[in-house]
């Protein structure tokens, strides 16, 4: 069962270690996720009650943030660059948050997501969509020639083939 995501603590409820510029908390429920918080070098001179006033003070701005989101997201235009790689984490970035991707196979049967004439390995793409790690995605199969159109959706059960 996936844990469930962090919430808002009081000392008694975590427990705290360092690595280096991270803090490193886990929630006593084991039914919560813990989390790997960088703060800084200076994490190292903070008293645990000051870590979780950061780690509260996070989780407010991240459900402050998610209250005031408008449900608009941002599609990059044909003909533009859709994904980026960055040389210093060595992975794809995707630079709006609508992707149009083709589906093809490889010389080996196995699936490659392509992203502006760039195919990326079901490895590359996954390591790219960490990047929206702890969001959830929506996703539309559509015939090739029309993946920069958004379709209609219709919520219902599917229909049996004949």
């Amino acid at each position: 069962m996936r844990p469930k995501k962090p919430i808002r603590v009081s000392i008694e409820q975590v427990r705290i270690t360092r690595d280096g510029p991270t803090a490193v908390i886990e929630y006593a429920d084991p039914a919560y996720s813990g989390v790997n918080l960088t703060i800084g070098d200076h994490v190292a001179e903070m008293s645990d009650q000051q870590v979780v006033d950061v780690l509260n003070d996070v989780l407010a701005a991240q459900a402050q943030s998610l209250r005031e989101w408008d449900n608009t997201v941002t599609e990059i235009p044909l003909g533009k660059p859709q994904i980026k790689f960055n040389r210093d984490t060595g992975q794809w970035l995707p630079q709006g948050e609508v992707l149009r991707c083709l589906i093809e196979d490889n010389e080996h049967g196995e699936a490659v997501i392509v992203i502006d004439d760039k195919q990326l390995s079901l490895a590359e793409f996954s390591r790219m969509l960490t990047v929206y790690a702890g969001w959830g995605m929506r996703i539309a199969f559509v015939p090739e020639e029309l993946v920069h159109e958004e379709p209609k959706i219709k919520v219902r059960q599917p229909r049996r083939r004949r």
